[in-house]
């Protein structure tokens, strides 16, 4: 009887913690390059009763045998990495990455830091920053008398200057990628620090060697599919309530036989 009443309460907190990622989908359904998340789950270890293939008699054996479940635990929260719709803003500094890679970011501490979310700007030096002020690596400073600032699919950004009308190169962006994009580990503020799991990253220029390539002009919206998310989210209620009817019946049970013995 209390294994059926701990199996159920793995349940209920298995369901929750799905619910949990369900409802961080939703709330950043607006945020640029967000990557969707979703919850792991495994069966927990089973209490083997009888060993299927054990002797019955000198010649025969069981075919199958009794094993009973112990309940259920959440393993991990794997992000999933795919390619969000690509919104045009018309913004100068504005970029998208379409294909794989990712921009390099240098954090306050010191170390790198990388993010699909393409929201960029100009501080008062003239360099290029995200929404928070990070800046951009390789840096790239734009000069003041820049009358118009062009990045190109490749990363190369250039700009005009008044009385020369020719494009002048002054920054190459380049991208990171990694072997398991899934092993990043996010952090907040749309970037992700680089784990043993995720690999090192392979730096590069867009469009070569497998990068994808860059889009002035336009961001990456979130992957996170709403309808999808509110079918799971109905799909967790049921659950989470078929577990409490489980705990439910197994306490009528206890009820009846206490008060039957």
């Amino acid at each position: 009887m209390a294994q059926a009443l701990w199996v159920g309460k793995t349940g209920l907190e298995a369901q929750n913690t799905r619910l949990s990622v369900i409802s961080n989908n939703l709330a950043n359904a607006s945020t640029t390059g967000f990557k969707r998340d979703r919850a792991l789950f495994e069966d927990l270890l089973y209490q083997n009763v009888r060993q299927a293939g054990s002797r019955t008699s000198q010649d025969t054996e069981l075919p199958s045998g009794l094993t009973l479940g112990t309940g259920v635990k959440t393993v991990a929260t794997q992000k999933m990495h795919t390619q969000g719709n690509v919104l045009q803003t018309q913004n100068t500094y504005d970029m998208a990455i379409q294909g794989f890679g990712y921009f390099q970011v240098l954090h306050p501490n010191g170390s790198m830091s990388y993010t699909r979310n393409g929201e960029f700007h100009i501080d008062g030096q003239g360099e290029i920053v995200t929404s928070s002020g990070y800046k951009l690596q390789p840096s790239i400073v734009v000069p003041p008398n820049a009358m118009s600032v062009s990045i190109g699919d490749d990363g190369t950004v250039s700009i005009t200057t008044p009385g020369n009308p020719a494009l002048t190169q002054i920054g190459q962006i380049t991208m990171a990628m990694f072997q398991n994009p899934a092993g990043l580990n996010p952090i907040g503020s749309n970037l992700f620090f680089e784990t043993a799991a995720s690999g090192a990253p392979q730096v590069g220029v867009p469009g070569q060697n497998g990068m994808g390539i860059i889009r002035q002009g336009s961001l990456e919206g979130s992957n996170v599919n709403v309808v999808e998310e509110l079918v799971s989210m109905i799909e967790t209620q049921r659950a989470y309530e078929m577990n409490s009817k489980a705990i439910s019946t197994m306490d009528q049970m206890l009820q009846y036989l206490n008060n039957n013995t």
